[in-house]
């Protein structure tokens, strides 16, 4: 049972779905989404939230191995792992959902409006209402504290409204309906319930509550959504009116133990000031000022630091780093904001909005929910977790994922549901398939020959497309269109009623093509395809016209050439719609077997899960001993013992039956596909060859090598790590110390690196706190850009600063100097910085300058990625397939990644992440069988000249030369149908799958003319 609906809520469900067991899949809301369904964008791609989350959320709400209980809370909980019986209370929702159809009729008669809670009182919602628009389940819900007749004819005997009632055509109102009490059993429980926004209502220095034009980020967020209160307008709230310049003030309910009581940082709110600051600047058309008033900016997540330089160098935010002393509304609603610079200087600005970046707090429900389930939360209200376990919980067989932990992005929530999923599956891995539905495949419609009867969808995407684009008039255009039959202006194509409508459509208008125009169909072209499957429809006889990205963004000033650029791409999906043929898959074995490239914490961690589910692991690391760049930690930032935790780890790998370890070991070759890969290797001087069914990459990371401050010059000039081993020896060197320097963001965070290694802080505070904990009288500097100690080690930051451990900050425009100087006895080291209070130069005699260097990407990450196929980013870090949603998976099926050769992270977090991977690899292992085929290639042995072109040139290895026949001859199952082989082939015997020159052609003269 997973408790909670949100974004991990339902990615921990979907994993153990499609890994064999069935999922109970609890929310106390009328619908799951959680608050990503809230969110406007997602940083740092600034995608639509709701367009990434949406073919989740339909996913989730027909798979048939989960099932949605909504409206409902646990209330109690019996037995224990592997055996829980799960006490449930549903709350009656008055209407049927398997008669709602979702038609909105009931809420246009409804005579009530009340403060929508989803839009953050910001607009108003009828008493009969759905969630949000793509809610899932799409049926309505009366809310019983405002309906007429339950508040006020129930209890006298009267039919006081039941307008609902009378205006319902399929009669799914019922007023009958009462609390329901059931019990589930099942063999494990995660918890996802997600989180809260502080309420700033007591902050009375920042009139949120009494000035109108004071709002919290997540107020701001739902006015920026197209789906919003204002359609994702900017407007004052005292007027209307556009805001020309608007302040963000950050840390509001976060790094405050004087006013919330709140001593943690709530980890993203700095990039999410970042991307509304964007976000509304685009919004205004850069007409706007967008200033965020800030301590530190943490942007320490992947891809971040990139977000943090674009918002200010090409979107023009500007980051002012002060304290704020007061904020008073002027005569006109405006705001006053007076505060100090870092150099001191009190100044005062007028602002038309401003916006609380609050950050986030325990659920109300998390005390009362954890009392129920018998498990512990930390001292903040978060849950707590063993040693080294981040998704287990105080009692076996409960997990955690998300926020329910604590602050975290939508990334690490994913993997963390992931993880969880994991441990269920591995405690449960007997009873895997015993229970699930075995999946119905409705059968397909033979259409060969039949005249094309096209149906188009033209979306809205609320107004993300239609404030831009008049979709109406697209639609009109398309109904003129040769072969098509059927029309659907959409508000949002992608939600779970239109999907069965498109279904619906399909058997009664009888279509035989679909042309979806909405977005990108990276993210929604698999979900439209399955509805043409549940309809039994060839899958393959459809197509999309993106009309987001390549009309209403890039043309956002233009709206007739929008509109005119959203025709023509329909025309051109409809005519290459109407010449596509049937195309068909095969099925696959899977080879039950994984291979963990990497024997570091991550890799361990993957291999040790797969193992406990049953399946044969090989792992393979390229060094004499296992456990990678963790070896050289001794303490985790809260004094964990990590030799201790690595050894224990180290024996259970070695130990488990089911995985073989290979030492200096490297990969040569690798051929196959998703299921049935071969990969060659050699190891201690053997060749070996093995069939494996996925592959996990987890070849870890590096410490940068510095060139810069008399590193290598000077022994006083040393590392963190090295630094760390010191102490954990207690070296007399150290014992004799006066002074110690450390400098951050050594090798992060400029040029050549353009990213936070993350873990550096926290690592330097760590190490400066034992320092003075050992020696109290000796004097430790921390030279810093922004400490960015996120999460709870925020309470490490205050520790150190409390005990006596100096922090100055410096710009890259002043970088501290490392100088060697003469002393009585010799050389002595020097560093001089710019202190920033003072503004002048402040020079410190030291003993040690320890630099906190950067992670930086596996030395042979290019080979690795050459070998399985997989893409790097700029900086050599592996390039998972979505950074929100598919944060440990490659595009290439079958593979995954994990730890540090992903990106740098803590260890806890790479051990998260090494589960997660797990969890992954083990929805294609469980499968019996895998489909392949589809768009793929073929090869006219007849018209082949054997030239061996296309062998040579194909990227996934394959084409291959039948030497007896003299001809080329391609493998379906490695074919990706990418037409390289067709595009070079000089004979034309080449074919890609509805890829034929008549196709092409056909869209170049729709575009054309």
């Amino acid at each position: 049972m997973v408790v909670g609906g949100g974004v991990a809520g339902i990615q921990a469900a979907l994993d153990l779905a499609d890994s064999g067991f069935f999922v109970y899949l609890v929310e106390n809301s009328p619908a799951i989404g959680g608050v990503m369904a809230k969110l406007d964008k997602t940083f740092p791609t600034n995608d639509c939230s709701m367009c990434i989350l949406s073919p989740k959320l339909v996913e989730s709400g027909r798979h048939g191995n989960i099932e949605l209980i909504t409206n409902a809370e646990v209330e109690s909980v019996r037995g224990s792992a592997g055996n829980f019986t799960v006490g449930l209370r549903i709350k009656p929702r008055f209407v049927n959902i398997e008669k709602c159809v979702g038609c909105g009729v009931c809420a246009e008669k409804c005579p009530v409006k009340v403060p929508d809670r989803f839009n953050e009182g910001l607009g108003d919602r009828k008493a009969i209402y759905t969630k949000y628009a793509q809610a899932v389940p799409s049926a309505y819900v009366i809310d019983p504290e405002h309906c007429l007749y339950l508040t006020k004819g129930l209890d006298k005997g009267k039919d006081v409204c039941k307008l609902c009632v009378k205006h319902c055509a399929s009669q799914a109102i019922d007023f009958e309906q009462g609390e329901q009490f059931i019990a589930k059993m099942v063999g494990a429980i995660i918890l996802g319930t997600g989180l809260e926004t502080f309420n700033p209502t007591g902050f009375i220095n920042y009139g949120y509550g009494t000035y109108p034009n004071v709002m919290t980020s997540i107020e701001f967020e739902r006015m920026l959504s197209a789906s919003g209160p204002t359609s994702g307008h900017l407007e004052r709230p005292s007027d209307g009116g556009r805001p020309k310049k608007i302040a963000w003030i950050q840390c509001v309910g976060s790094r405050d133990v004087a006013k919330s009581g709140n001593a943690y940082c709530s980890s993203v709110c700095c990039t999410y000031a970042l991307k509304e600051a964007i976000v509304a600047r685009e919004h205004a058309h850069g007409e706007l000022d967008a200033a965020i008033f800030h301590m530190d900016m943490r942007t320490f997540g992947k891809d971040f630091e990139r977000y943090l330089e674009r918002a200010r160098y090409e979107f023009g935010v500007r980051l002012v780093r002060s304290r704020i002393y007061e904020l008073q509304e002027g005569e006109h609603n405006e705001l006053i904001i007076r505060y100090a610079q870092l150099n001191g200087e009190v100044k005062t600005e007028t602002f038309d909005l401003v916006v609380l970046s609050v950050g986030m707090v325990p659920g109300k429900q998390n005390q009362v929910l954890a009392n129920k389930l018998g498990i512990g939360l930390n001292k903040y209200g978060f849950s707590q977790y063993p040693n080294f376990n981040p998704v287990s919980t105080t009692r076996e067989g409960i997990y955690a994922c998300g926020a329910f932990q604590g602050p975290m992005d939508i990334p690490r929530t994913v993997m963390h549901a992931s993880a969880a999923a994991g441990y269920a599956a591995t405690i449960l891995a007997g009873a895997r398939n015993t229970l699930t539905k075995p999946v119905v495949k409705p059968t397909q419609k033979d259409v060969a020959g039949q005249a094309p009867r096209v149906g188009v969808f033209v979306c809205r995407c609320g107004i993300n497309i239609g404030a831009v684009v008049d979709v109406p008039d697209v639609a009109g255009y398309a109904r003129e269109l040769p072969g098509v039959v059927h029309v659907e202006d959409c508000l949002f194509a992608c939600s779970q009623d239109n999907q069965s409508k498109i279904r619906e459509l399909i058997e009664s208008k009888n279509l035989n093509r679909i042309v979806v125009a909405s977005c990108t169909p990276r993210t929604h072209e698999p979900m439209f395809r399955q509805t043409l499957r549940e309809a039994g429809l060839n899958p393959y006889l459809f197509e999309m016209a993106n009309i987001r990205e390549h009309c209403s963004w890039v043309h956002a000033g233009n709206n007739e050439a929008a509109t005119q650029k959203a025709k023509v791409l329909v025309k051109r999906a409809v005519s290459r719609v109407v010449l596509q043929q049937q195309l068909y898959e095969i099925d696959l074995g899977v080879e039950q077997a994984a291979l963990v490239v990497g024997g570091g914490v991550a890799g361990m961690n993957c291999a040790l899960d797969l193992a406990q589910q049953g399946i044969q692991v090989y792992l393979l690391e390229k060094k004499a001993e296992l456990g990678g760049l963790t070896r050289r930690v001794h303490l985790t930032m809260d004094r964990r013992n990590v030799k201790g935790y690595l050894e224990s780890l180290i024996d259970a790998v070695e130990s488990n039956p089911l995985i073989q370890v290979y030492r200096k070991a490297e990969i040569q070759d690798v051929r196959g596909f998703v299921g049935n890969f071969d990969t060659t290797f050699t190891a201690a001087g053997q060749t070996h060859v093995i069939n494996h069914g996925v592959a996990v990459i987890a070849i870890g990371g590096r410490q940068y090598q510095p060139v810069e401050y008399l590193y290598g010059q000077d022994p006083g000039v040393i590392t963190s790590l090295d630094l760390e081993e010191m102490l954990a020896d207690r070296s007399p060197a150290l014992r004799a110390a006066d002074n110690i320097v450390m400098i951050q963001c050594v090798g992060s965070r400029d040029i050549e690196r353009p990213y936070c290694s993350r873990v550096c802080c926290s690592e330097s505070v760590k190490n400066a706190i034992k320092l003075k904990e050992n020696w109290p009288n000796l004097n430790v500097y921390v030279l810093y850009r922004d400490m960015r100690t996120y999460g709870f080690f925020e309470g490490l930051y205050k520790k150190a600063r409390n005990i006596g451990v100096m922090f100055i900050k410096y710009t890259m425009d002043e970088k501290p100097l490392v100088e060697r100087v003469p002393k009585k006895d010799g050389l002595a080291l020097r560093v001089t910085v710019k202190d920033h209070i003072l503004g002048r130069p402040l020079q410190i005699e030291t003993d040690f300058v320890a630099l906190a260097t950067a992670i930086i990407a596996p030395e042979d990450g290019e080979r690795i990625a050459k070998l399985f196929k997989v893409p790097r980013n700029s900086e050599g870090f592996f390039l998972e397939a979505h950074i929100k949603l598919r944060p440990v998976d490659f595009t290439t099926d079958g593979v995954f990644l994990c730890g540090l050769a992903h990106a740098p992270k803590l260890i806890d977090e790479s051990i998260a992440q090494g589960k997660a991977a797990a969890t992954r690899a083990m929805t294609v292992l469980a499968s019996k069988n895998l489909v392949a085929g589809g768009v793929v290639s073929a090869i006219d042995g007849e018209r082949c000249s054997g030239c061996r072109i296309c062998v040579g040139l194909c990227p996934y290895s394959a084409i291959s030369f039948n030497e007896v026949l003299k001809v080329a001859e391609i493998n379906q199952v490695l074919c990706k149908g990418c037409g390289v082989c067709t595009s070079a082939c000089p004979t034309t015997a080449c074919n890609t799958s509805n890829f034929s020159d008549e196709i092409i052609m056909a869209e170049i003269e729709a575009l054309c003319t």
